[in-house]
């Protein structure tokens, strides 16, 4: 669920969702989401000051709490 989530919002950002890539390592007690996006929409995904990365950190926090998990969001280059 967390997953697709992030998948969702970083389609709904860039202009070219089929590059984006969502993988969760999964952890004891924490999950790692990461996520790859093209070289020019890596700006799109991280926001100015890092608003939009920090906004979708806040929801997944916020959803990996309802679920009762711990979940971290990474974007990677």
């Amino acid at each position: 669920m967390l997953k697709e989530m992030i998948e969702y919002i970083a389609k709904s950002l860039v202009d070219n969702p089929d590059e984006v890539k969502v993988m969760e390592v999964e952890g004891e007690q924490t999950s790692v989401i990461e996520l790859k996006v093209a070289k020019e929409d890596l700006g799109k995904v991280i926001g100015k000051q890092g608003r939009t990365a920090r906004a979708m950190r806040t929801l997944l926090g916020a959803a990996s709490t309802k679920a009762r998990k711990r979940a971290v969001l990474e974007i990677l280059e």
